[in-house]
C-alpha cells in the first residue's frame, strides 16, 4: 500500500496544501518522490498545483467543494448560481461551482469539477462563513448571491424593475416568497458596493413586494 494510515493520521483534513503534505512526509528519505507515487496511485489527488485531497479509499468524509473554491483562486467567495442553489432559492441542481473574486475572471477544470470565478468590485459586504469548525468557507449571503447574479446578467435586458422581476421569477425561477423575505435596505447597500443600478432595481422590487 502506497499510503499507510500514519500519513492519514498526520493530515486530519480532506483538503490540504503542499506544505502540509511535505510536512507529513518529512520522515521519508525522498518526500518528493513519495508525493509522485501517491499521485500516481490515486491515494492523493491534485486539485491544482499546491492543493490536494485524499483519494476515495482514504477519505474519512467527502471533501468540501465550497472550501476548495475558496482555496483554488482567491480572494474569492462562493456566489452566483451555485450559492442560489446552495440556499435552495432556485430549483435546479448547479454543477459548476461559481464564485466572485476581486481578481480577474478565471475558470479551472479540476478533478473536483468546474470552478468559475467572476470579477466583482467588492468582497467586503454580504459574506457569510459557513461549514464545520475546521472546514469553514466563505459564501455570499442570499441577498449578495442575488445581487451578483443581477450584476452579471450581461444581456442588456434588465433596464426596469419589471425586467428584474421577470429575470428572477421566470429565468431563475425564484419564488415571490423567497425574494419578499430578503432585506431591501441591504440590497440597496449592495447596489452601491457593487456599483450596479440593476441591483438597486432589485431592492425597489423587494420593497414593492413587501408592501403587497
Amino acid at each position: 500500500m502506497l499510503m499507510n494510515m500514519d500519513l492519514r493520521s498526520k493530515i486530519g483534513r480532506e483538503e490540504f496544501d503542499y506544505q502540509t503534505l511535505m510536512g507529513a512526509l518529512s520522515g521519508y528519505a525522498s518526500p518528493r518522490d513519495r508525493v509522485t507515487s501517491l499521485l500516481r496511485s490515486g491515494a492523493v489527488i491534485r486539485i491544482k498545483k499546491g492543493l490536494y485531497v485524499f483519494g476515495e479509499p482514504y477519505r474519512r468524509q467527502p471533501y468540501c467543494r465550497e472550501l476548495l473554491a475558496n482555496l483554488i483562486y482567491g480572494p474569492s467567495i462562493v456566489s452566483l448560481k451555485y450559492a442560489l442553489g446552495f440556499y435552495g432559492l432556485i430549483p435546479e441542481r448547479v454543477e459548476a461551482l461559481t464564485s466572485v473574486t476581486s481578481g480577474r475572471a478565471r475558470r479551472f477544470v479540476t478533478p473536483a469539477g468546474l470552478f468559475i470565478y467572476r470579477s466583482t468590485p467588492s468582497l467586503s459586504i454580504g459574506v457569510d462563513r459557513l461549514g464545520d469548525d475546521d472546514r469553514r468557507f466563505l459564501i455570499a449571503s442570499p441577498e449578495r448571491a442575488v445581487g451578483d447574479m443581477i450584476r452579471e446578467e450581461r444581456s442588456g435586458t434588465l433596464r426596469t424593475q419589471k425586467d428584474v422581476e421577470r429575470y428572477l421569477f421566470s429565468d431563475l425561477r425564484m419564488t415571490t416568497g423567497d425574494l419578499r423575505g430578503m432585506n431591501a435596505d441591504f440590497m440597496n447597500e449592495l447596489a452601491v458596493a457593487l456599483r450596479s443600478r440593476k441591483v438597486g432595481l432589485c431592492a425597489a422590487l423587494i420593497h414593492a413586494l413587501r408592501r403587497k
